[in-house]
């Protein structure tokens, strides 16, 4: 038996090995519920593979709702497409009028944010929407906009079996972190504002 032939034998029976034994993982995974998941960590993505599952539920016929808070006033190409192309499918609303810095006003950016949260929860509430996306919630917890107590204890109590609810944004509070089911963390590695590059069209927004 030649080498390359032995090896492909080799290779076939580790892999016949790998596939038994997730075939017999698989299949006990049995359940399914409506997730709490998180996107948050400083790279960038967050928001991004957000709207990548919202295209996965918009295929499967899953109504969506989006709550944007704090950069709801930036145009954006997400934004733009959904309103335009899937308005029946996705609910979107926008609760914020730009990054901290830009508006200067916490008063009215707490009221904001306490706004967008009562419109979140009558949307989670709703069985009707079985996806629902809290786009740079994480900011307005972190700026203590809005109660994170307030936020988790919902969640976990009032938040239908089985919907699905995402919260983005960097620095996720530790007790969302906590009470998620899925926690993935955007890690920055390189990055071209650092060189100078600014935001762009189809890359950033």
């Amino acid at each position: 038996m030649s080498d390359s032939v032995e090896h492909n034998e080799r290779h076939k029976a580790k892999m016949a090995k790998i596939k038994a034994a997730r075939d017999r993982m698989m299949a006990s995974k049995t359940e399914e519920k409506g997730l709490i998941m998180v996107h948050t960590g400083p790279g960038k993505g967050k928001s991004s593979s957000g709207f990548g599952m919202i295209m996965r539920c918009i295929a499967h016929e899953m109504p969506v709702a989006v709550v944007q808070f704090i950069k709801g006033a930036m145009a954006t190409g997400e934004r733009a497409f959904l309103e335009e192309h899937f308005a029946e499918e996705v609910k979107f609303h926008v609760s914020g009028e730009g990054f901290t810095w830009e508006t200067q006003d916490r008063e009215r950016d707490i009221a904001k944010a306490e706004a967008g949260w009562e419109l979140a929860k009558e949307l989670i509430r709703d069985p009707a929407n079985k996806f629902v996306m809290l786009d740079e919630i994480n900011i307005a917890l972190r700026n203590d906009y809005l109660n994170i107590d307030d936020v988790v204890d919902f969640l976990l109590s009032e938040k239908p079996d089985m919907t699905h609810v995402l919260l983005t944004g960097r620095n996720a509070k530790p007790e969302l972190i906590e009470a998620a089911d899925l926690v993935t963390e955007m890690t920055l590695l390189k990055h071209p504002f650092r060189d100078g590059i600014k935001a762009q069209a189809g890359v950033e927004f």
